[in-house]
């Protein structure tokens, strides 16, 4: 557990410099670590909410979260989020969509630093982001990441502002899906198994609180989001080829 605990807390560390709350990590450090699959969403969206609530206040406080633009974005991803928490899925078809999931977001994030940013904002259609924010609502809840990984080159390429505004929006949006995901989660009706786990991994809260804690402090003031970006493209790129390697062999062993 101390050693799960460091990762947990460097992965809080990282994603909160960037606005993000490190569902996608948190879940592929559980799995890996042979955490039982039905508990991990429960304790990576928790981890989540512990995070980016710190980094929501941040950006907030300093002015990078426009509440108003941040509406359309929400309103079909927070129920939606509740309904892929309520939706019960083999591990095998967990583990293979978080890989995938991983995968997508990584090679997006190592993409996104070559966008211009200083580009006025593209028209797109009205309906654009409350489909993006339903899509990404269940899959938040549906394997416990938040979405900012993929909300963040969607608001890039709708030019939606500058990144200290993408990053704030971005966390208030992975804190609402969350939240929602955790409720969708605990209401399968596993309850217990969700207590036992939270219990069990207790020592990852306080980790994930205070890495989140420096991380946001960093994020909300010079630091460039850009090399924070690129540092987490590439975490989500290794844990996403670990987790890729496991499906496999889970995949080769049930065939056989």
């Amino acid at each position: 557990m101390p050693g799960l605990g460091a990762l947990f807390f460097l992965t809080a560390l990282i994603y909160g410099a960037a606005g993000f709350g490190g569902g996608s990590t948190y879940n592929a450090l559980l799995v890996l670590a042979g955490t039982d699959y039905r508990a991990v969403p429960v304790i990576a969206l928790s981890c989540n909410i512990l995070v980016t609530a710190i980094s929501s206040w941040r950006f907030a406080r300093r002015g990078h979260v426009e509440w108003r633009r941040i509406a359309p974005v929400l309103v079909l991803s927070i129920p939606f989020a509740w309904l892929g928490g309520r939706l019960a899925i083999a591990e095998t078809a967990f583990v293979g969509i978080l890989a995938a999931s991983l995968l997508a977001s990584g090679l997006l994030m190592l993409w996104q630093p070559h966008w211009r940013e200083e580009a006025p904002r593209r028209a797109f259609s009205k309906w654009l982001e409350p489909v993006a924010g339903a899509a990404l609502g269940f899959l938040a809840g549906l394997v416990g990441i938040g979405g900012g990984i993929f909300l963040a080159p969607l608001l890039y390429m709708l030019r939606w502002g500058p990144p200290k505004a993408i990053a704030g929006t971005c966390a208030v949006f992975i804190l609402a899906n969350s939240i929602s995901g955790l409720a969708g989660q605990l209401a399968k009706g596993s309850g217990r198994t969700a207590g036992e786990a939270l219990a069990a991994h207790w020592p990852l809260f306080p980790a994930v609180l205070a890495g989140g804690l420096i991380g946001s402090t960093l994020a909300s003031g010079r630091l460039d989001p850009k090399y924070v970006r690129i540092l987490t493209a590439l975490l989500i790129l290794y844990v996403a080829v670990r987790l890729s390697i496991r499906f496999y062999g889970e995949m080769i062993g049930n065939g056989g």
